[in-house]
């Protein structure tokens, strides 16, 4: 194959639509590897109860395929799952995917300068490119937590709801307060004889304003797509005005904590509980949050907000730091994904031998958050450094889709490969970029990696992100020939001596 795409949600379709609508949809043109049996990553795996998005539908979609059905301005997982698959379809993109293709290995082959892949039932390709579109939520964190294992109860994660799940009239505890868990929580209350929320950080909230689409106004949209785009490009352009603080003015998200207080106020009553669900971080500096319903089911008689530390899990309970023993029927986990998780479980080994893992291993440094010095012809998506904390990820996901293009039309004259000198460049500009916004003002989040280092989110505007991916900038690349030959030069001259 000429290039090989991992993944089917987001970034895999999309990358994978733009190369068939260009004219790349000869069978040798590309490939989509999918582990799964239908399309749609993230959106076809979530499925707990109450499972949604917090940015608008209108702009969490393709900008080239809007959708003028949906049923309410924060779609579903399911209606966003269906969006995806509708996509595939509309695009003809199927005959290019292999479903039930499990990508274990990926190694850089310097004498065919291909990729050499390998598949869970044995399978091989060989492709001039690959394309990595495996997202980063994929891989489950499940805590460690003493006695875990030893729980007699069902163990459920959000990350992997199974459609058989039945937890009526049980005594259930939620571990975890994240975003999954703020939309899990109250439809769990709902059926569950009594509800324990076990709570390590609280997170700030912000109102969902959270409206539904009358059989009018979807038939307005279908009707004049182009009134559809304006009111997208209105709340792209709301969304996007929010970075100033973020990344600018971090001391101004006091105005945002103010409007989060005061729906606190008006969504808790008892004012011990409200207390305890108040941050002490700037807000912002986690992900904030958006919903009507997490906050005033606290306010129910069969739900404990529990705050004290988990010591251990027992078959039949919860042990907190004061002694309690909570007792329990069900755990369930709302404790996020691994976001290197994606990349741990396949070995992708580039020139010289180096495998992404051991490189990555001190931290996941790219250029542009798309390629990787020492790794011809990988391109990431949505990769380190692309995610954002005030937009939709989805416009990030075809700026780097349409530099992406710009670098397979460029290899046709040769394989090249990121510099050393772009990445570190790439590095230390992020560094010294994310220093001064909220995200590095003082909390530990999924933002930071384990050095504390921003290697998630772009610390600007998406407008400043495609404006750097506009253009591939030939400087940043280097001929795959002269690369190896470098790498040779250097281990052929001796160590110095001491």
């Amino acid at each position: 194959m000429r290039v090989a795409i991992v993944g089917s949600g987001f970034s895999g379709l999309g990358m994978a639509i733009r190369l068939s609508e260009r004219g790349d949809s000869a069978p040798q043109d590309y490939v989509v590897f999918e582990k799964a049996d239908e399309v749609g990553g993230t959106w076809r795996d979530n499925r707990y109860p109450g499972c949604a998005c917090d940015v608008p539908s209108r702009l969490y979609s393709f900008s080239f395929r809007q959708n003028p059905r949906w049923s309410r301005d924060f779609a579903t997982a399911g209606e966003i799952w269906q969006y995806l698959i509708d996509c595939a379809d509309h695009y003809r993109v199927r005959d290019h995917i292999e479903f039930g293709a499990d990508l274990t290995s990926a190694a850089y082959d310097e004498t065919t300068r291909r990729w050499s892949l390998r598949l869970a039932d044995g399978r091989e390709w060989t492709a001039d490119s690959l394309v990595m579109g495996v997202g980063a939520l994929h891989r489950p964190v499940v805590p460690d937590i003493e006695g875990i294992d030893t729980f007699a109860g069902p163990t459920l994660h959000t990350a992997i709801w199974p459609d058989d799940a039945d937890l009526a009239g049980k005594r259930v505890a939620v571990i975890g307060t994240g975003a999954s868990a703020v939309q899990l929580v109250p439809e769990l209350a709902q059926e569950a004889s009594h509800l324990s929320v076990f709570q390590r950080t609280p997170a700030w909230i912000l109102p969902k304003h959270d409206k539904v689409w009358g059989a009018r106004r979807q038939q307005t949209f279908a009707r004049f797509p182009a009134l559809q785009r304006l009111v997208r490009w209105r709340t792209y352009l709301q969304l996007e005005s929010r970075v100033l603080l973020f990344a600018r003015i971090p001391r101004g998200m006091v105005l945002v904590e103010g409007i989060a207080r005061r729906h606190l106020k008006a969504s808790v009553k008892n004012p011990e509980v409200r207390a305890r669900l108040t941050p002490t971080y700037t807000i912002g500096c986690k992900r904030i949050l958006l919903s009507n319903e997490y906050w005033p089911t606290f306010d129910r008689e069969d739900v404990d907000l529990v705050t004290d530390p988990i010591v251990r899990i027992e078959p039949d309970a919860v042990v907190t730091g004061d002694g309690t023993r909570h007792e329990v029927d069900a755990l369930v986990l709302g404790t996020g994904f691994s976001l290197s998780g994606s990349y741990d479980r396949m070995r992708i080994t580039g020139s010289g031998g180096r495998e992404l893992a051991e490189v990555w291993s001190g931290g996941m440094h790219t250029n542009l958050g798309i390629t990787v010095a020492g790794f011809p012809e990988l391109y990431v998506l949505l990769g380190p450094n692309t995610a954002l904390g005030h937009n939709s990820v989805v416009l990030m996901i075809e700026f780097a889709t349409d530099y992406v293009l710009q670098c397979l039309d460029r290899a046709r004259a040769g394989a090249r490969v990121t510099t050393a000198a772009a990445q570190d460049g790439f590095t230390s500009e992020m560094a010294s970029r994310s220093k001064h916004t909220v995200w590095t003002s003082g909390c530990q989040s999924w933002y930071l990696d384990r050095f504390g280092n921003n290697t998630s989110v772009w610390p600007g505007s998406t407008i400043s992100y495609w404006l750097r991916t506009r253009r591939v900038r030939a400087a940043d690349f280097e001929p795959v020939a002269a690369h190896l030959e470098s790498a040779a030069l250097e281990d052929r001259v001796p160590a110095p001596t001491s």
